[in-house]
């Protein structure tokens, strides 16, 4: 934001300097004096100077005045024009005047300055003669001017350029300050356990390379190590009741958790865990395509009875992970998810794999995570880092919790780190292979695919 209020600055600056047409002032300086005999007068007399001298700054730039100079038809600019030219100011602490004529052409502003000096010291003489009396009781003389100066006023690079850039600076350094105060997005695992009242399990940092490998199993990588630690945590999340059934959601879309379920599976399977990834996101599912399986039939299709699960399970490598796509996009999720069938579901799975993950859509557009969450040992709350605002992680833990649903604990997503924590401790060559392995063990997906990945 600085460097963009700076470059903005400096660049109107440019412009306004470069398509400014540039001005000349005439300066004329005057001295005001009352005719006193002894010290004393002439000490009352320039107290008497200095007072007048501040109306008369506000006489030089008047409507009387500059109507008398308008009158010279050799100028050729109206009262209001010359008004808008002059300007006036009475120098501190002593009886001199400056006056200033702007003005496009040098020439002209050096007329109009003369004729101002002329007309200001007969309106003044008029003015300060007492009626019935020929002399004045104020004199006005010009002491200096009126002279143009042969460089233009304006525009002034020198002075346009390094007060564009201080501007911009404050202004820059100053919506900074308050973009971060009026910012109530999440953007640290600390705040996000502040504000979800729930542990943080795990830190996955931004990968750019996420989007055209979405998986991490068997990578050597700072993301794959960060849900391997998330695995390991949930494990420990309760030692007295193991995790076995855990539902993956978000606050709102676009989070990550799809992503994270699938690679949570993943990461359970390298473990040698037996593992069912169920995508219960049957209003955007994602899941079949970053795994590059059929996804027509599976669990919509389950619950509605028209096929078994073990109809629709398929297996996923070589690590024991099976998946259970979404199916059939049914018009009915809520209680599809809700019913009978995905209570019966669940707990049949959970006697067949060691592990469950379930994949479910965002809680605050919908109910369905919430309706799946009370089946389950608990659920894990994904929330993108910078993104997502601690309002809505709030909103989506109560929610979890009006259900009395479980909650296990929050996931930062996409998470920018720099320096070395960008870096994971482990060979190139080691993670070349392991990525290799990976292509090897599922079909590459194409380009919609590829652009599909959050």
């Amino acid at each position: 934001m600085v460097l963009g209020a700076v470059v903005v600055a400096v660049g109107i600056g440019a412009v306004l300097t470069t398509t400014a047409t540039p001005k000349y002032a005439a300066r004329v300086t005057f001295f005001v004096t009352t005719p006193s005999s002894g010290v004393t007068d002439a000490y009352q007399g320039g107290l008497f100077s200095q007072q007048r001298v501040k109306s008369y700054a506000t006489l030089l730039t008047g409507e009387r005045l500059a109507a008398s100079v308008a009158q010279d038809q050799s100028i050729g600019l109206t009262a209001a024009q010359i008004q808008a030219r002059t300007t006036a100011r009475a120098v501190p602490d002593s009886v001199l005047l400056d006056a200033s004529v702007t003005d496009e052409r040098p020439e002209r502003a050096q007329r109009l300055a003369a004729a101002l000096a002329t007309r200001f010291t007969e309106l003044v003489r008029d003015l300060e003669t007492p009626p019935g009396r020929t002399d004045s009781s104020v004199k006005v003389e010009v002491v200096a001017g009126p002279v143009v100066g042969a460089e233009p006023v304006s525009p002034r690079p020198e002075r346009t350029y390094p007060i564009a850039v201080l501007l911009a600076l404050l202004a820059g350094v100053g919506g900074a300050v308050l973009r971060e105060l009026l910012d109530t997005t999440v953007k640290s695992g600390d705040a996000l356990a502040e504000v979800a009242g729930a542990p943080t399990l795990g830190v996955v940092p931004f990968d750019p390379g996420a989007r055209r490998e979405p998986l991490v199993a068997h990578a050597r990588s700072a993301r794959a190590e960060a849900f391997r630690q998330l695995r390991t945590n949930l494990r420990f999340a309760d030692v007295d009741n193991p995790v076995r059934v855990v539902a993956v959601t978000s606050a709102v879309a676009e989070e990550g958790k799809s992503t994270t379920a699938v690679n949570l599976a993943l990461s359970f399977a390298e473990a040698g865990d037996r593992v069912l990834l169920i995508e219960a996101d049957l209003r955007r599912p994602r899941v079949a395509e970053y795994l590059g399986i059929e996804g027509a039939a599976g669990l919509s299709n389950v619950l509605a009875g028209q096929v078994t699960a073990e109809d629709v399970v398929q297996p996923w490598g070589d690590r024991g992970l099976s998946v259970m796509p979404s199916g059939t996009v049914p018009p009915n999720p809520s209680e599809l998810l809700g019913s009978a069938a995905m209570s019966t579901l669940v707990e049949e799975q959970r006697a067949r794999y060691d592990i469950v993950v379930i994949d479910t859509p965002p809680l605050l557009p919908v109910t369905d995570a919430a309706v799946v969450s009370v089946k389950v040992d608990g659920a894990v709350m994904v929330v993108r880092s910078g993104r997502t605002g601690g309002a809505d992680v709030a909103r989506a833990v109560n929610a979890l919790r009006t259900v009395d649903a479980r909650v296990l604990g929050c996931v930062l997503s996409m998470h920018p780190v720099a320096g070395e924590a960008s870096y994971y401790y482990g060979a190139p060559e080691q993670n070349r292979r392991a990525r290799a392995a990976v292509a090897r063990q599922k079909p590459a997906p194409n380009g919609d695919e590829l652009s599909a990945v959050r």
